[in-house]
């Protein structure tokens, strides 16, 4: 059966209903109980026996509506409804090469404040990850004064083939081994309940919620870093596949016996078009030292003709890869993504024209195209927005195993 990102999975009718109501509620910050019935198609008495359980629950509170224009105020005052936003604070961490970055908000998702934890290595043990992820949620909690105790949940997004709904690991380039049941790990590990990731789904969901996606039901979000990744949104939601592992755009293969890639086969799009692959095929420096990023962009914009043939080589790889995606999936809307260096103009022309080239021609328009140069905590935010969906159905089923005691 396919996994999609279904928040409801595993609830029963009533907890569900609850919880469609809860993220009402988030959605639109202040709503009355009528209101929530009419977006909700539920039936008045539903809603108010699921807001009684929430207020119960301290998951929510009623304040006074705003005085009406007029200020002639006829029958009883509305009452509203918004999240108890200080109840709970939320972790979002996204796992990178050099550092953890940690992102904090409160149970309306509303960012409390953000740090950076650097690693000493790029990989690592599945248990020294852990330990690493701990020191970070640790150093965040003592940089924004915040209490341990006020921290609900956790959501690590990490680079590689992720189950998330087991908080299994399948392969990643951040950590040694490989098939990691990371559940136990980080029960150990951390003082609160953990979730885990691929890492750009939850630049996804930060795209879903904040950013470009906003308002698309179908959306891709790829994204080019040391590796390349790729989140789905299909009809509103996170599509993870089977085994956790769908959207794995990097390991798409260009090449038959192509170029061998960090996951461990030959021919991966990543191999062609990642950082590390870049790098493997740029030229030397004039001084001799080692080649970066930086300087293979520099040395392609100063038409250095050994790096632009890298560059282009790249682009083009790109945007027959895209293409495809675009004959796939149909998507309203691509959001293509990279934290640094920055996209380079003359290369993403190079890479959508290569797209709109080897793309199924029909009387439409192809979907629109956000290039982004993403802001490193927009992968924390990701993580932070998922992990405040996970709290929610955390506290939710204790509201149903309360009643059933």
């Amino acid at each position: 059966m396919t996994r999609e990102d279904a928040p409801d999975a595993g609830l029963d009718a009533r907890d569900a209903t609850r919880l469609r109501v809860l993220e009402c509620i988030r959605s639109a910050e202040r709503i009355s109980r009528t209101d929530i019935a009419r977006a909700l198609d539920m039936s008045p008495g539903t809603v108010t026996s699921a807001c009684a359980a929430l207020l119960e629950a301290g998951l929510i509170r009623e304040t006074p509506a705003d005085p009406p224009a007029s200020g002639v105020q006829r029958g009883r005052p509305r009452v509203m409804l918004e999240l108890e936003r200080e109840a709970f604070a939320i972790a979002g961490l996204k796992v990178a090469r050099e550092a953890i970055l940690v992102g904090i908000v409160d149970f309306q998702g509303r960012e409390i404040g953000a740090h950076h934890h650097p690693l000493a290595a790029s990989r690592m043990p599945a248990e020294t990850l852990a330990e690493e992820v701990r020191r970070a949620l640790d150093g965040a909690c003592a940089a924004l004064g915040l209490a341990q105790e006020r921290i609900a949940g956790a959501s690590i997004g990490l680079p590689g083939f992720v189950d998330a709904g087991a908080r299994f690991m399948h392969w990643s380039s951040s950590v040694i081994e490989r098939n990691v049941d990371f559940g136990p790990i980080f029960a150990r590990a951390l003082p609160c309940p953990a979730f885990l990731d691929n890492d750009a789904n939850l630049v996804a969901k930060a795209e879903q919620l904040f950013g470009a996606g906003r308002g698309y039901r179908n959306f891709l979000v790829v994204t080019i870093e040391h590796g390349v990744g790729m989140g789905i949104v299909l009809d509103g939601r996170l599509h993870r596949g089977a085994r956790g592992c769908g959207g794995e755009f990097g390991h798409m293969k260009v090449q038959v016996d192509g170029a061998p890639c960090q996951c461990g086969q030959r021919g991966c799009l990543e191999a062609y078009v990642g950082d590390y692959a870049l790098l493997r095929a740029a030229p030397p420096r004039p001084d001799g030292g080692a080649q970066t990023l930086p300087g293979l962009f520099a040395a392609a914009a100063a038409r250095d003709p050994a790096a632009q043939e890298v560059m282009d080589r790249a682009s083009r790889t790109l945007g027959v890869a895209l293409a495809n995606l675009v004959n796939l999936f149909d998507p309203e809307h691509i959001v293509l993504a990279r934290s640094r260096p920055p996209f380079d103009h003359p290369y993403s022309e190079a890479m959508l024209d290569a797209l709109r080239r080897n793309t199924v021609q029909v009387d439409a328009p192809l979907p629109g195209i956000t290039v982004r140069n993403l802001n490193e905590m927009m992968w924390a935010r990701g993580a932070a927005a998922h992990g405040v969906e996970m709290v929610s159905i955390l506290k939710i089923r204790a509201l149903g195993a309360a009643d059933a005691a």
